[in-house]
């Protein structure tokens, strides 16, 4: 069923501008292609008025927020997609590269497991029981104490700011 759902500008216009104050603020960018962004944040929108989430507007929803969690806008693929490709799945949020017009945003491969694959619960990956090591490494920020559990560290500290190269391998 191919349903049209009408979402006022004003709404788009909101969160656009949210979204880009808070990816700023974030050490992110929005695609600096605002027509194809605001299609993406009304994607949002729609995804939030079927589903009550921001699922990806790029990707299909089951419709089970629990099953969904990995891909809730910012979805966990973001930081290893700009790290490897310069811009996330939907090419909402891009790298410094693609906002200075040194890159283009392109498609890039799924990173998402097929249903049936994934785990229940996304953050168990990182959960490590009292004498065990975590599945994924942790990373901690020289300057501010920031912790993640990731495959990298990210591109900046989302708390301080700080660049990669001030992030060490804490576990």
């Amino acid at each position: 069923m191919n349903e049209e759902i009408s979402i006022p500008a004003k709404k788009v216009d909101a969160l656009y501008e949210r979204l880009d104050r808070e990816a700023e603020a974030s050490g992110y960018h929005l695609n600096p292609d605002q027509e194809f962004t605001r299609e993406l944040v009304k994607g949002l929108l729609i995804n939030e008025g079927r589903y009550g989430y921001w699922a990806c507007p790029c990707r299909l929803a089951t419709e089970d927020k629990q099953q969904d969690l990995d891909i809730i806008c910012p979805c966990d693929y973001r930081d290893s997609d700009l790290l490897d490709w310069e811009n996330c799945y939907c090419a909402l949020y891009v790298s410094d590269e693609v906002v200075r017009g040194e890159r283009e945003a392109q498609p890039i491969p799924e990173r998402r497991p097929p249903e049936g694959q994934r785990p229940q619960d996304i953050s168990a990956r990182a959960t490590a029981r009292p004498g065990e090591e975590p599945s994924l490494p942790v990373w901690r920020c020289k300057v501010c104490g920031y912790l993640c559990a990731r495959e990298r560290p990210p591109a900046i500290c989302p708390i301080c700011k700080a660049k990669r190269d001030r992030l060490e391998r804490f576990w």
